[in-house]
């Protein structure tokens, strides 16, 4: 007996996945050509197409996907108690979009804010990393720790987008940096946050 069509559609998708993955453990977002997934994976470039449009769609369902598990991690872990543990809890997310250039340009080219194509696993990260970091700024405000003259989902898009401009200084070539994100995010995070004092 066959399998039904809607059976070998998802089997089909699940294996083009698994292949793509096993391949960016070796050579890298970069480095993946739809060329070597498909022949690995048996099929023809049409049938990867259809499931995932382009090579882009594909990356973006698997750089979402590793998106939500490190922001799985980062939700179990204990709320920060001072902007620099707030820092630290930022480093894997960080870390992970700065491995390849690719994770960047597609997380910022589905997230929705280009304007330019979505995906609902990118656009949903955006989405829980700002809720989750309003938690925190919140927290903290309530300590002293932070500014409280805004509200916190100001505050933690601001931290997106200092997030967002080190690392695309980090991409720029004209830009010397060592890729210390702890201190980069330090620099800018903390006139940002840190409450001012009367002068």
């Amino acid at each position: 007996m066959s399998r039904p069509p809607q059976q070998r559609r998802l089997e089909t998708r699940a294996r083009l996945l698994e292949v793509a993955a096993t391949q960016i453990a070796h050579v890298g977002y970069s480095g993946l050509r739809v060329e070597d997934v498909v022949a690995e994976a048996g099929v023809a470039k049409g049938t990867l197409f259809s499931h995932f449009g382009d090579k882009n769609g594909l990356l973006a369902v698997l750089i979402g996907t590793r998106i939500m598990t490190v922001l799985d991690t980062t939700e179990d872990e204990t709320a920060p108690d001072t902007l620099e543990a707030l820092i630290d809890r930022l480093l894997p997310i960080i870390n992970f979009v700065a491995e390849d250039r690719v994770i960047f340009d597609l997380l910022l080219r589905y997230s929705g804010t280009t304007g330019t194509e979505t995906d609902a696993v990118i656009t949903q990260s955006f989405f829980r990393q700002i809720t989750l970091w309003s938690q925190w700024v919140a927290q903290l405000q309530q300590t002293g720790a932070l500014r409280n003259d805004q509200p916190p989902h100001v505050l933690a898009e601001g931290i997106q987008a200092f997030l967002n401009h080190i690392l695309a200084l980090s991409f720029c070539a004209a830009h010397d940096t060592d890729n210390s994100f702890r201190a980069d995010l330090l620099q800018y995070l903390t006139p940002w946050l840190t409450p001012q004092k009367p002068s």
